[in-house]
């Protein structure tokens, strides 16, 4: 009822009420709002001296009785509500409108949704602690928050700051920045974020939250912490160096909570009896470090000690020092993978749900007994080219979702036309449908290490929208005529299409067709069934377009390049699983020809449509920017180019891109590719903006130096693809002066969704991240550092700290930090044979080198861009995620045994483990199987994997490594 959303947004703040209204809007939820207060029958006035929580009540339990009689007295209503007075006075007025608590409601109408009871009771027991804190506690730990009105006009006049909460997850309990936001980052002088040192400064802030900051006078501004450190959760701030001092404020007051669902841990049975004798009320330690440790009520914390657990934040008082939640759920127990992932996807906030059968109701059939075809209707509205052109696609092995094909041909005046053809995703999910809610509620495909999570069903994303060699497919197309010689574009087409690849290439093969190395041709199955003068024929048909496609990228890139297009270090990687869930292959990091082929035609549709659509709604399109970064961020990059005699020259992309092409040491390669990681670091991610939201002069993307771009060409996996294409296909039907069929978002609704997608994009680069460290610590995991040669490797120094260097190990694409000092104070040094040890003595930091210096005299220096040889270890947690540890053993470069010579000549794909890891668990557990039965109970509730531990696993697998891509960047 519109009277109970309101009373939502009264009682619970602005962020919960527009929660509850997406909630209503959303037709998976089958939920109508009732405006009751717009109803003749149902409206009430206020009465003189009635609270606001009484006059709602009533006037929804008047609403509720007026339902019940318009349902002619045959259909009960149920209201619930938390209101015991409420419940006592209208329990038994009328008959058919029962008003009970939500406890009562889950007893009478679901008694077995057992976990919705274990939920229920966790919160009440919550609200219960709470209320009897509230009474006992006197002593304040936290000032309180300022009133919202004192907030926003503090704003208003610039004594207070407006901005994120961002905590170092490296020092937790020390450091967060506040990132300024709306008004105050266009009003304020600040150039940087705003320190807040300390929790007490922090006041009950939680990473994410929208908070508003006082500073603090100029002699009390701290430095950030420059030293390395490791994830401790103790406050650890004396006697560590810092930079110059920054502006440093405190939280006055929290404009919006952004709490969500947080994995945690209970503490051990040795832990559980320090925290006291009062064992219902335990601290959990989140998986996350920037999140505090969360009281909770429970009587299981010792069932659960051995599982990672979902909570959720309920309050924090003035009076407590910890937040206040609730027990949610069980997830895993620690350390097995099912569980290990499904904390990934939590804490990134990704919900993998199976589709549901109303959204696979909306989809197209095509089973052998009753094959998908073309229709007749739609032959006769889209541009026929199965007959005239030569359609093909060139992506990884195994691919299963072909969402991009490219023709070329040679027109009949002599020009070229060029052609992308885009899966027409479009035709199948309709606007507001079912399937198309659930990809905008996804909004990308998932790609973990070992598996994915699409956004669309695979009747979609692997069959009748994946471009399939041989066989039709509705197509969304764009296609240039091009003049024969220069390559410049004459005119440019954009349509529905049907198409029929004629060849499903894989970019090695395509690479050896141009290298002009034909014996591939056997690997490719569209040339097995001809005779020798077809094949033939055919072949140089396709050799001829390969080339011709690749002339032509050749010429659209260097005319980027020459406004300032940049290659940098870490490109978006593409997975590719086959059926069994395995990684079947990536698209290797540093790329063939074909790749950057395939690259610049699909840059060119993306930017080509990104003009279409803006010329035609300039208000209410959606494309991608990407903002040139501060200047202040390249400091280290230009720091360390110097270090090797480079100059870095940042003033633009132009000039970025070319001194970084003439950053190159002829005796170490690693060091471009460490500029360009550098480089990458240094810039923020490209972002999805609607046109009417931003200036035409913001619209440039820093990146691919072009002044518009968008996305167009992966609609399976990506739903602003999705949206572009509705947008398209409107500015076609513009064009011709027909109807535009379905609404279009207005610029308020697509700035919203841009939000959304932007920040599922983020979760999606984390959880990918995230789950690629987890199989790295899972590889090292059971190895001997002190005894396995692969856990000894060549690392490069990229950064000195005050206590430390950081390490990049080029063979695993492994980066961590490696201290020079630990924690006994003891600093490292270098005998002889260049064999480190720790001994008594102390370091030297310099711009681009740091020296060791032991009190008998014995020094030794690293230097900038240095090899050194690197144990990989691996910093076991039960809390939170294990993480790679570094630790130099000499300061030499390593020398490859004879034995590891084969292994180490090149790196390894991340699939090569990943395949590996996924078929000794399907063995274990076909074995185990076999022996046990497992105990039924255990699994059901747990959803525990039927196998040995992955640490046993694990011991097989020895020949094998893992090729980080952590670095994505999302351009």
């Amino acid at each position: 009822m519109q009277t109970a959303c309101q009373a939502v947004q009264h009682q619970r703040g602005r962020r919960q009420y527009n929660k509850l209204r997406n909630l209503l809007k959303d037709a998976r939820h089958d939920c109508i709002l009732f405006a009751n207060e717009f109803q003749q029958c149902c409206y009430l006035p206020r009465e003189r001296g009635e609270s606001m929580e009484k006059w709602q009540t009533r006037s929804i339990y008047n609403a509720a009785v007026w339902y019940y009689h318009h349902c002619q007295d045959k259909m009960p209503i149920v209201m619930v509500t938390e209101d015991e007075e409420a419940v006592q006075q209208y329990g038994s007025e009328t008959e058919g409108v029962f008003v009970i608590s939500f406890k009562n409601y889950l007893d009478n109408f679901w008694p077995d949704l057992k976990a919705a009871h274990e939920l229920c009771d966790s919160i009440l027991q919550s609200r219960r602690e709470r209320e009897n804190e509230s009474q006992e506690s006197h002593g304040k730990e936290y000032p309180e928050h300022l009133p919202l009105e004192v907030l926003e006009a503090g704003i208003k006049s610039g004594r207070y700051i407006q901005g994120i909460l961002n905590v170092n997850k490296h020092r937790a309990q020390i450091e967060a920045f506040v990132r300024l936001q709306g008004a105050s980052s266009k009003d304020s002088d600040l150039v940087s974020d705003i320190l807040i040192h300390g929790m007490k400064a922090r006041n009950r802030s939680i990473h994410g939250d929208v908070v508003v900051v006082e500073l603090l006078p100029k002699n009390e501004w701290k430095g950030r912490t420059v030293a390395l450190c490791e994830n401790d959760c103790d406050d650890k701030a004396s006697g560590e160096s810092t930079s110059e001092p920054m502006p440093t404020g405190r939280v006055v007051g929290i404009l919006q909570k952004n709490w969500r669902d947080y994995v945690v841990t209970f503490p051990s049975k040795e832990e559980v009896q320090s925290q006291g004798k009062n064992a219902q009320k335990i601290l959990v330690t989140p998986w996350d470090y920037r999140i505090p440790k969360i009281r909770i009520s429970t009587q299981q914390a010792e069932a659960l000690q051995d599982f990672r657990v979902v909570v959720r934040i309920d309050s924090w008082e003035s009076t407590s020092v910890y937040p206040n939640g609730h027990f949610v759920r069980v997830l895993g127990r620690i350390g097995d993978l099912e569980g290990e992932i499904a904390t990934i996807l939590v804490e990134n906030s990704i919900s993998v749900i199976p589709f549901s059968e109303a959204q696979m109701c909306e989809m197209p059939v095509n089973t052998p007994e009753n094959p998908w075809k073309v229709s007749r209707e739609e032959e006769q509205k889209r541009k026929d080219l199965r007959k005239s052109h030569l359609v093909f696609s060139i992506d990884p092995k195994g691919c299963e979702d072909v969402d991009d094909t490219l023709s070329i041909r040679t027109l009949n005046n002599g020009n070229l036309e060029l052609g992308v053809h885009i899966a027409d995703v479009t035709h199948f999910v309709a606007p507001n449908s079912y399937i198309d809610i659930e990809a905008r509620t996804r909004a990308t495909t998932y790609y973990l290490a070992d598996r994915r999570y699409d956004m669309l069903p695979s009747i979609l994303s692997a069959d009748l929208c994946s471009l399939l060699g041989g066989v039709d497919r509705y197509a969304v197309s764009v296609m240039w005529e091009l003049d024969k010689t220069s390559y410049e574009i004459k005119e440019v087409w954009y349509g529905r299409t049907i198409i029929r690849s004629a060849y499903k290439l894989f970019y090695e093969a395509a690479q050896e067709l141009l290298d002009g190395n034909f014996s591939v041709v056997d690997d490719i199955p569209e040339f097995k069934d001809l005779d020798e003068k077809s094949r033939q024929a055919k072949l140089e048909e396709l050799v001829w377009a390969i080339g011709k496609l690749t002339d032509i990228a050749r010429h659209v890139r260097a005319k980027r390049d020459g406004c300032g297009a940049l290659e940098l270090e870490g490109v978006e990687v593409r997975v590719q699983l086959d059926d069994k869930k395995n990684i079947h292959d990536l698209i290797p990091k540093q790329p063939l020809e074909v790749h950057e082929t395939v690259a610049e035609c699909m840059i060119l549709a993306n930017h080509w449509v990104a003009k279409k659509i803006w010329e035609s709604f300039p208000h209410q399109a959606l494309l991608r920017q990407h903002p040139p970064p501060h200047q202040e961020f390249f400091s280290e990059l230009r720091e360390c180019a110097k270090a090797k005699g480079f100059f870095i020259d940042t003033r633009s992309n132009k000039t970025l891109a070319d001194s970084l092409d003439n950053a190159n040491d002829p005796h170490d390669p690693i060091v471009n590719r460490l500029l360009r990681s550098m480089a990458t670091q240094a810039m923020s991610n490209a972002l999805y903006f609607s046109t009417g939201s931003c200036a035409e002069e913001e619209f440039h993307h820093y990146g691919l130096a072009l002044d518009k771009y968008t996305h167009f060409t992966s609609p399976i996996r990506r739903y602003s693809d999705i949206v572009v294409h509705r947008l398209l296909m409107a500015a076609i039907s513009k064009d011709k002066k027909m109807e535009i069929k379905g609404n279009l978002f207005s610029n308020k609704d697509l700035e919203e969704l841009c939000r959304h997608i932007n920040n599922r994009n983020r979760a999606a680069q984390h959880s990918q991240k995230q789950s690629t460290e987890l199989f790295q610590c899972m590889y090292f995991k059971d190895k001997d550092p002190a005894t396995e040669e692969r856990c000894i490797s060549d690392g490069v120094i990229y950064s000195i700290r005050t206590n430390g260097v950081l390490v990049f190990i080029p063979r695993f694409g492994i980066k961590g930090a490696a201290y020079l000092k630990n924690k006994d104070g003891l600093v490292i040094s270098s005998g002889p044979d260049s064999r480190s040890a720790w001994k008594p003595g102390s370091l030297q930091r310099f711009q681009n080198k740091i020296t060791s210096t032991t009190t008998d005299g014995e020094s030794v220096t690293f230097h900038l861009f240095d090899h050194v040889t690197v144990r990989i270890s691996v910093q076991a947690s039960r809390c939170h995620s294990d993480t790679i540890r570094l630790e130099i053993i000499s300061n030499k470069p390593y020398k490859i045994p004879n034995t590891e010579l084969i292994h180490q000549s090149s790196p390894l794909l991340k699939s090569e483990l990943v395949k590996e890891v996924t078929k000794s668990m399907e063995e274990a557990q076909l074995a185990q199987e076999v022996k046990v039965n497992i105990i039924q109970e255990e699994y059901q509730e747990y959803c525990q994997t039927k196998g040995r531990s992955l640490y046993t696993l694990l011991e097989e697998i020895r020949d094998l490594a893992l090729l980080d891509v952590s670095n994505t960047y999302g351009i």
